[in-house]
């Protein structure tokens, strides 16, 4: 089986360079020579390397979105989980879109996400909407010092109902959770709002990296229970995860 290296550019089309590496046309779940398997919604690759780095080896990929308000720190929380580096200073708002990626191993099964890193200007939405309709998840961000992005995020979820897949993964994030002085925006606000719209939430800080890893780690393994899920085997819920997994590393946040 190959695959087609993902293309970005101006010009490009989100769904020629799909992340997911669908091949059109084929459907059904199917054991390759190899081992290698394809489930139904396409999303399993070969067990081989990415043209893009030979180093990484995986399993099954995943297009990962992140959206919200220029300036929320989207680009900062994803260089956070990437590369485990924060970026200090001003920098230049991400122009049109960009992405990373990165491979995750759970029980064996290497998942990659391909993570998409959005503008949050008005001038690039009308670009950014091409490319949800292939997301398989979207981290919806916001920032606890800017009300205003707080308050855009009925908008932001009224852009993704419209544009994006219905049974896309979907999470709300309150960012820059380290700005304790210069907060706006309460948490009970952001859990208020999350359980409005029935999405799980968290705090993040791209700064101090709290619960970076967390989202796109809980994200990921709802993704791959979606994926791979048996037929007796529970439900993976979400917001269970998290805050399991909050609880025993003894956030209070």
């Amino acid at each position: 089986m190959s695959r087609k290296k993902a293309v970005k550019g101006k010009n490009s089309s989100p769904t020629a360079g799909s992340p997911t590496g669908k091949p059109k046309g084929k459907t059904g779940k199917s054991t390759t020579g190899t081992g290698s398997v394809v489930q139904t919604n396409g999303m399993v690759h070969p067990s081989r390397p990415p043209l893009s780095n030979s180093s990484e080896f995986y399993d099954i990929a995943f297009k990962v979105m992140l959206v919200g308000d220029s300036g929320v720190g989207k680009t900062c929380l994803l260089v956070r989980f990437k590369d485990g580096a924060f970026l200090a200073g001003s920098f230049i708002s991400t122009v049109g879109i960009d992405f990373r990626n990165k491979v995750l191993n759970f029980d064996g099964v290497k998942v990659k996400l391909q993570i998409w890193d959005t503008a949050g200007q008005e001038r690039f939405r009308s670009v950014t909407h091409a490319y949800y309709r292939d997301a398989h998840a979207l981290l919806l961000l916001y920032d606890v010092t800017n009300k205003t992005s707080f308050d855009n995020i009925k908008a932001w979820l009224t852009e993704i109902h419209e544009y994006a897949q219905q049974d896309a993964v979907l999470m709300l994030l309150g960012n820059k959770a380290d700005a304790t002085q210069e907060r706006v925006v309460k948490r009970e606000d952001g859990e208020r709002l999350a359980k409005e719209f029935g999405v799980p939430y968290m705090e993040t800080s791209a700064k101090s990296g709290l619960n970076v890893e967390l989202a796109f780690t809980a994200v990921a393994k709802e993704l791959k229970h979606r994926s791979m899920k048996e037929p007796n085997e529970p439900k993976f819920k979400l917001q269970d995860y998290v805050n399991k997994e909050m609880k025993s590393a003894g956030c209070a946040c």
